[in-house]
């Protein structure tokens, strides 16, 4: 009986991968990871439904979680890592639940995907509440970690999120507030999730964070403005900006984010408007954190 789950069925197109040349891999393998961007981009009104309930959740001092087995969960916990030094937000506000917890980041934890206490406890643990969006991640649509994690934060009235790569089971479909479909096809490698589905998950998560993040006001234009300035290359690149926003030198730009505290929106905020630090940081408040409100449109882009 042929496997109802798109993600564990036979690829036709790579059955004699095993006998092809390394060139043959790298050309099979590429025109199947070619039809991931299409899958993710068919599922845009969905995806776009999911940033505004993170949106939403932010702006009431909600939270974001993840929760995934394998390299589900691996994403998640990933993609929840990067926001802090990208986005200035705090460490709490997305986070990435992983089955297994911490050891399965680096190691197969067996069984710990299907233990469904554990995906209860992973969200009483955390104290999920009715203004946090919890999104379920599982490829292949089944892991009971993450079932039982999103029933568990649908009695508590967090919103939920279910991203699978085949069609979700019924009672997920009913009961959560969006589902994300992307049927990337079966794998290369058959049931391997890590490969396409793996491409589709990544490239998913990317798209809540930053459009929930864009959405807060957390990019002036595509200019990174909210990002934490915490080694050589974000001292650069927050320079960078200061100074192309600010239309000042860098010695300028470096002493503002001194005084800035090493916000880039601040500085901003302060060189353009002369204005001190806590006066700058109440007007970017006022307009809900957004720096077109306050400064009017930035800097057109330099073309080479």
């Amino acid at each position: 009986m042929r496997d109802p789950r798109l993600t564990e069925r036979r690829n036709p197109r790579t059955a004699t991968i095993d006998i092809a040349s390394s060139l043959e891999i790298v050309d099979l393998m590429s025109a199947e990871d070619a039809a991931v961007p299409a899958a993710v981009a068919r599922a845009r009104e969905p995806i776009a439904r999911t940033i505004d309930l993170i949106e939403a959740a932010f702006r009431a001092g909600g939270r974001l979680f993840y929760v995934g087995a394998g390299t589900s969960g691996r994403l998640g916990v990933l993609d929840a890592s990067e926001c802090p030094p990208t986005f200035g937000s705090a460490p709490e506000m997305v986070q990435g639940i992983i089955a297994g917890g911490l050891p399965a980041l680096v190691k197969s934890v067996e069984g710990a995907e299907d233990d469904l206490n554990a995906g209860i406890s992973a969200i009483d643990e955390r104290r999920v509440n009715d203004k946090d969006v919890v999104v379920g991640v599982a490829a292949s649509g089944t892991t009971p970690f993450v079932r039982a994690a999103l029933g568990r934060a649908q009695t508590l009235g967090a919103a939920t999120v279910f991203l699978s790569c085949t069609e979700p089971p019924q009672l997920l479909a009913d009961t959560c507030d969006v589902c994300i479909t992307v049927p990337v096809g079966p794998e290369v490698v058959t049931g391997s999730t890590r490969l396409k589905s793996g491409t589709a998950t990544k490239l998913v998560l990317n798209l809540l964070t930053t459009g929930a993040m864009i959405r807060l006001g957390k990019t002036y234009g595509n200019l990174m403005v909210d990002l934490q300035v915490r080694n050589q290359k974000l001292a650069d690149r927050g320079e960078r900006i200061v100074m192309e926003v600010g239309g000042v030198e860098r010695d300028a730009a470096r002493a503002a984010l001194e005084q800035a505290g090493g916000r880039v929106r601040t500085a901003i905020v302060m060189l353009r408007l002369s204005l001190d630090r806590a006066e700058a940081d109440r007007r970017i408040t006022e307009a809900g954190g957004r720096l077109r409100t306050i400064l009017g449109d930035p800097p057109p882009v330099e073309h080479a």
